[in-house]
């Protein structure tokens, strides 16, 4: 229960999803939780659900792709808890479903400004930090599709920016382990999202298409993510770095 204790993790997109599961169970083992998200209403219920379970969390209204508002809401988390340990870059969005020669710039850019600029910035900001503090653990969110490319869907925009973190993590964990500070990523396959729940709701084939690219008879859940991203971020990964850790029922063995 207390795998975390005393620790101050940064979570974003940390309102819904894989990230409210996430700060639900980085609480839980003790760590102390700055949730941020561009979502306020369901972060600020969130903490106010986690309060009443005696869990340590505050809210930051977050934008990842705005640097100026990256910057601040990191040094007003060091201001409040004393320190940053733990970054679960998780703030993402997949854009449209589309082929490269199909994608609108626009909808290009604001994938990229997301999903790589925001982890850009939340690592170039948190990074001194911890190495005031001597050490502390980045976790990546990328996707199995910065892995490999889909025959499910096209979203060239989403594929190409979670590769881009891939790159990132690696080259992070090499620039950074002299100061004990670990960089990893985790690649989540099909996970029962309430995104992923709309989709299948509103597309009835898009179930059994996804099912039959799983070798698990079975989709993931946002806690087998968090508990994934648990272990990366603790003590007990402490000789693990620059790594690629699909959460994806078997998707990339195949």
């Amino acid at each position: 229960m207390n795998r975390l204790k005393d620790k101050v993790v940064l979570v974003t997109g940390g309102a819904s999803g894989i990230g409210k599961a996430v700060v639900s169970l980085f609480a839980a083992q003790g760590a102390k939780v700055a949730i941020t998200d561009i979502n306020e209403a369901d972060g600020q219920a969130l903490v106010e659900e986690l309060k009443a379970q005696g869990r340590e969390v505050r809210f930051w209204r977050l934008d990842v792709s705005q640097e100026d508002n990256c910057r601040q809401v990191v040094d007003d988390i060091a201001r409040t808890f004393g320190r940053v340990d733990i970054l679960i870059n998780n703030a993402g969005l997949t854009g449209k479903d589309t082929a490269t020669h199909e994608t609108d710039t626009a909808d290009w850019d604001r994938v990229f400004a997301i999903d790589v600029k925001g982890v850009f910035f939340m690592t170039k900001y948190a990074v001194p930090l911890m190495r005031q503090n001597g050490g502390g653990a980045i976790v990546n969110m990328s996707s199995i599709f910065g892995l490999i490319g889909a025959r499910a869907v096209e979203m060239s925009a989403y594929h190409a920016a979670k590769a881009a973190v891939v790159g990132m993590t690696r080259r992070d964990a090499v620039s950074y382990a002299k100061d004990r500070i670990r960089v990893n990523s985790l690649h989540p396959g099909t996970i029962l999202t309430p995104l992923v729940e709309e989709i299948m709701h509103n597309t009835p084939t898009y179930e059994a298409m996804m099912a039959d690219l799983h070798a698990t008879p079975y989709f993931g859940t946002p806690e087998d993510v968090a508990y994934a991203a648990l272990f990366l971020a603790s003590d007990e990964a402490r000789f693990i770095t620059g790594v690629q850790l699909p959460v994806d029922g078997g998707y990339t063995a195949q």
